[in-house]
């Protein structure tokens, strides 16, 4: 196996947020499976990452009922491994790189919520620790920050990522 699909924090804390009537894309969850199924079709180790902040009593905390995927995903079956993390990337704080070299993965496909935070910081570091990376941008979503709606910050995402860290790529490009 040598592509592994991380799914990045396409949890219920997000849709438990106030913000997430302003979501870029509350139906993340359709280019995600569609993303998954193609993965599983082609024997690609797919692997799902949770934010959980343990303790805040906020809707990242485990206790909040909330660390958990969106009901309407494609749920992981026997071998995807669930990761739970504590920093914005996916690695720092899991042994996600462990489980890809012990899998021999050297190229990334990364996709989820919050496309300039978590996603990308991921396909960041992957990239530093010698992955190939091909950032899915229409299967992330993100809610509008600092007066930048979410579609300004997708293409100011893609532009920084695009050929220095990661390939762009698009769901129907993939599937």
């Amino acid at each position: 196996m040598s592509r592994a699909l991380v799914v990045i924090d396409v949890q219920e804390s997000f849709r438990a947020r106030p913000e997430w009537d302003q979501i870029g894309n509350p139906k993340i969850f359709d280019p995600v499976n569609r993303l998954v199924r193609a993965a599983r079709s082609n024997g690609d180790l797919v692997v799902w990452v949770l934010h959980a902040e343990e303790g805040s009593g906020g809707v990242f905390d485990p206790l909040s009922g909330h660390v958990k995927l969106l009901a309407e995903l494609d749920q992981p079956v026997a071998g995807e491994p669930i990761l739970h993390k504590s920093s914005h990337n996916a690695f720092t704080t899991t042994n996600l790189q462990q489980r890809l070299v012990e899998a021999g993965v050297r190229e990334l496909v990364v996709c989820g919520i919050r496309t300039e935070q978590c996603v990308e910081t991921t396909a960041r570091l992957a990239s530093d620790l010698g992955y190939q990376v091909v950032f899915v941008t229409d299967a992330t979503t993100t809610d509008g920050v600092g007066g930048f709606s979410p579609e300004e910050i997708v293409a100011r995402t893609e532009a920084v990522l695009r050929d220095r860290f990661a390939r762009i790529a698009t769901v129907s490009e993939l599937v």
